[in-house]
């Protein structure tokens, strides 16, 4: 009897090992969703004319709130019944260690498809945007 009771604690003490060594969240890595924010852009330059149909690069200056931000996208804006466009920039959910944030760079590709002036806005701050005017021929 001491047999049947040492062989089945045993049995149990070894399929209870088995199941916990086969659980496979050790391989999972913790998902990481970075925050996503509006960066403020201080300037934009490129060119003052164009054709149309012609695609035009502007470069657009923004700051980040640290220096672990980057560029995620280019998206609409509205302040009041103005609508421009902002950048949103993407931070780790991380402790950031880098704190002294420098002024980041994306491009911006502009494309008329008539003849015109147009401008090119974005968010300069949470009231106001920075505009660059284009004349297309």
């Amino acid at each position: 009897m001491k047999s049947f009771k040492l062989k089945s604690v045993l049995v149990v003490l070894f399929l209870s090992i088995v199941f916990v060594s086969c659980n496979n969240d050790d391989d999972e890595k913790p998902v990481d969703n970075p925050v996503l924010k509006a960066a403020l852009v201080t300037g934009i330059s490129g060119p003052a004319t164009g054709k149309v149909n012609d695609e035009l690069s502007y470069e657009v200056t923004y700051v980040v709130d640290n220096a672990c931000g980057e560029f995620d996208k280019i998206s609409e804006v509205k302040i009041g019944t103005v609508t421009g466009l902002q950048v949103i920039a993407k931070y780790p959910t991380g402790v950031c260690t880098q704190q002294v944030p420098d002024p980041k760079k994306t491009v911006y590709k502009f494309k008329a498809t008539a003849k015109g002036t147009f401008d090119i806005k974005f968010k300069k701050s949470e009231t106001e945007f920075i505009t660059k005017s284009v004349v297309i021929d």
